[in-house]
């Protein structure tokens, strides 16, 4: 079981676009795939159309009263499930503050899906906080979305300083291009510029596209409601990309 994180510092990065359509591709793929929608907002539960609700909320959760396997719900997609969010995930940190060993409770609470799932994907919501270090111990891949804005580096230094400061040595940190515009002369200086710098940053960048943005209106991945596009491929190519870095 791989455990992939879609995290960023930063919110409105197409965090949770990326989450929902690279596990729908792993599904699509013949994987047993798992959503986790960690983030109180429950964009990838809107998406699949499922209701965020988790009975009992994250105290329960935490607290071992609720295993995850009770609280899974299917999609309309084959090999695909979700764990639906739930709007007490706003008070994860203060939960997760209250057990011993805080950061370890994510990683506790996965390991008994092993035998279900060959993937399990964690949308997270941003900002650094006790549940992101939990989601960093749990992950095996983070995969971190960057406009290409002039923010960008700050946020992946901060990010990357975070992990070496926190001995996070078996976590790999794989940073890509988000909603990137071509057509701006910005976003292509900055996207030439950090490539040449930061080698980790993957080939594909994933194109700000009407295509994604109406993923809510269609509340469904991009390969329910269109065959082929540019984001599609896009997409597909960091899917290879990942399963690359991640030696899949």
């Amino acid at each position: 079981m791989k455990i992939v994180a879609l995290y960023s510092i930063k919110g409105g990065v197409g965090k949770t676009s990326s989450a929902v359509n690279l596990a729908f591709i792993s599904a699509c793929k013949g994987y047993r795939t798992l959503v986790w929608d960690l983030d109180p907002q429950g964009a990838s539960s809107y998406y699949f159309r499922i209701k965020p609700k988790v009975k009992g909320g994250s105290k329960d959760l935490i607290a071992g009263k609720r295993d995850l396997e009770g609280l899974i719900k299917g999609t309309d997609f084959d090999n695909l499930d979700l764990l639906p969010a739930d709007f007490s995930f706003r008070n994860l940190d203060l939960v997760l503050d209250t057990k011993k060993k805080p950061t370890q409770q994510l990683k506790k609470l996965l390991k008994p899906l092993a035998a279900e799932y060959d993937f399990i994907f964690l949308d997270c919501p941003p900002n650094i906080s006790l549940l992101s270090e939990a989601v960093f111990e749990a992950a095996d891949i983070l995969m971190s979305p960057i406009i290409p804005t002039t923010l960008s580096l700050r946020t992946l230094e901060q990010l990357k300083e975070f992990i070496k400061d926190n001995n996070l040595d078996n976590l790999a940190l794989v940073p890509f291009f988000s909603m990137a515009d071509r057509r701006k002369n910005m976003h292509k200086d900055i996207m030439e510029n950090l490539a040449q710098s930061h080698p980790e940053i993957l080939n594909t960048a994933i194109p700000y596209s009407s295509d994604i943005e109406r993923m809510g209106l269609e509340r469904m991945p991009l390969g329910g409601f269109i065959n082929k596009s540019r984001s599609t491929e896009a997409y597909n190519d960091l899917w290879q990309e990942m399963m690359d870095r991640a030696g899949g």
